[in-house]
C-alpha cells in the first residue's frame, strides 16, 4: 500500500492536475468509480488505478472487472488518494489514462449527422455537461476550438460522468477552418445565439433532420460577429417564462435534442 502522499510516484501522478504536465506526458487523471467503469470498456487507455480500501470494499465488481482486464490497481491510503484528487471529497478512486482525442478528418470520414462545436468555452462544468448531453442525444462527435478549456481538465472529465469515453472528440481546432471542413462535408452549421431565429420555427421547417453542426459560444460574451458569420443560420432557444436566459449547457442540451428528435423520428432500435 502507498501511504506517503509525498512519495515521488504520488507527486508525479498528482502533477497531472496541471495542464502543462498533461500536455508534456499525454496523460490525464480520471476520478471516481463511474468514470472508471466506463473507461474499463477501453482498458488499453488505462495505465494504472489507485484506490483506497474503502473503495475496493464498496465496488468489488468494478475492481474485479479491472483485474480481468489486466489493469493494475494500486492500494493507497486516504491521504495519498487526497493528494491525487483535486476535489474536497475524493471518491476513493483515481486512474491514470492516456489521452485519446482524434483529428477532425477522422470524424468527418465517419459521415456524422450531429456534432457539437464548442467555441472558446471556458467553464469546465459547462464543457463536460455539453459533452455528456451530446452523448445522450446520440451525437457523433464533440469539437473544441482553440481557446476552449482543456477537455482533460479533471473538472471537465468528472462532469462528463464517463461520456468522455463514448464518442469521439477533437481539440484545439481553428474555428474557421473546422467550420469550412464541416460544410464541405455536407453538414449545415447552426449557431446558438439569442439574436437568432427561434428554434421552434427552425424545427417547423424540418431542416433539423439534416446533418447538423451546433456551434456554441463563450459563456460570458457569446460570439464575435465574424464567428456568427460562419454559420448558415443563427438560432435562438425561445424562453416562454420569466427567466432572463438559459445557461450554456441547458441551451446546448435543448438544441442537440431537438436535432436528435428530428433525425430519429421513425427510426426504430
Amino acid at each position: 500500500m502507498l501511504t506517503d502522499p509525498k512519495a515521488t510516484k504520488v507527486r508525479g501522478v498528482a502533477k497531472l492536475v496541471k495542464k502543462d504536465a498533461r500536455q508534456e506526458t499525454g496523460l490525464f487523471l480520471l476520478e471516481g468509480p463511474q468514470g472508471l467503469a466506463e473507461a474499463l470498456d477501453r482498458p488499453k487507455l488505462i495505465l494504472e488505478v489507485f484506490a483506497t480500501e474503502e473503495a475496493l470494499a464498496r465496488h468489488p465488481e468494478l475492481f474485479s472487472k479491472a483485474t480481468n482486464a489486466r489493469v493494475e490497481v494500486q492500494l493507497v491510503s486516504d491521504q495519498v488518494l487526497a493528494a491525487l484528487s483535486d476535489t474536497t471529497t475524493p471518491q476513493g478512486v483515481v486512474a491514470v489514462c492516456e489521452q485519446f482525442d482524434v483529428g477532425l478528418d477522422v470524424i468527418i470520414e465517419r459521415s456524422p449527422k450531429l456534432i457539437a462545436l464548442l467555441a472558446q468555452i471556458r467553464d469546465p462544468g459547462n464543457a463536460g455537461t455539453v459533452l455528456r448531453a451530446a452523448d445522450a442525444a446520440g451525437a457523433d462527435a464533440v469539437l473544441f476550438s482553440n481557446g476552449s478549456v482543456d477537455v482533460y481538465n479533471p473538472k471537465v472529465v468528472r462532469s462528463t460522468t464517463g461520456s468522455l469515453f463514448h464518442l469521439p472528440f477533437a481539440i484545439g481546432l481553428d474555428l474557421a477552418e473546422a467550420v469550412a471542413s464541416l460544410k464541405a462535408s455536407g453538414m449545415q452549421v447552426f449557431a446558438a445565439d439569442a439574436s437568432g431565429t427561434p428554434l421552434t420555427e427552425i424545427a417547423a421547417s424540418n431542416s433539423l433532420s439534416q446533418p447538423t453542426v451546433w456551434l456554441f459560444g463563450n459563456e460570458a460574451w457569446g460570439f464575435e460577429p465574424e464567428v456568427l458569420a460562419l454559420a448558415d443560420q443563427v438560432v435562438s432557444v425561445p424562453i416562454f417564462g420569466a427567466a432572463e436566459s438559459l445557461n450554456l449547457a441547458t441551451a446546448a442540451s435543448v438544441c442537440l435534442y431537438m436535432s436528435a428528435f428530428a433525425q430519429n423520428t421513425g427510426v426504430s432500435n
